[in-house]
């Protein structure tokens, strides 16, 4: 428990004498100053972040889908291979498939 303590109050002297050693009087104007007022970017910077990540964020979204929209709609079968395949299979008619066929247009 000693030790802890010893830990938490020299924690709190080397903040305290950080602050002590901060120069109020410094002027934000000259050099670098903060970053919302001086010589930092501000509002501009803000909205530059927002759009590099942004833009990140839309590649990454492109990607995937770009990827993943090649990966089996190509094989999928129309109307007419269907009736095709139920048709060979048995498990419709000769009367049934002329039917659905004309329906189909084919």
């Amino acid at each position: 428990m000693i030790k802890r303590m010893s830990v938490v109050t020299s924690s709190a002297l080397v903040l305290s004498v950080g602050a002590a050693l901060a120069d109020p009087s410094d002027s934000w104007g000259e050099g670098f100053g903060h970053m919302m007022w001086g010589g930092g970017f501000g509002m501009v910077g803000g909205l530059m972040m927002l759009l590099f990540w942004g833009a990140i964020i839309a590649l990454i979204v492109f990607a995937v889908r770009g990827f993943s929209a090649g990966s089996g709609s190509a094989d999928k079968p129309d109307a007419a291979d269907i009736l095709r395949e139920r048709y060979a299979k048995g498990e419709i008619d000769d009367e049934e498939y002329e039917r659905r066929k004309a329906k189909l247009g084919l």
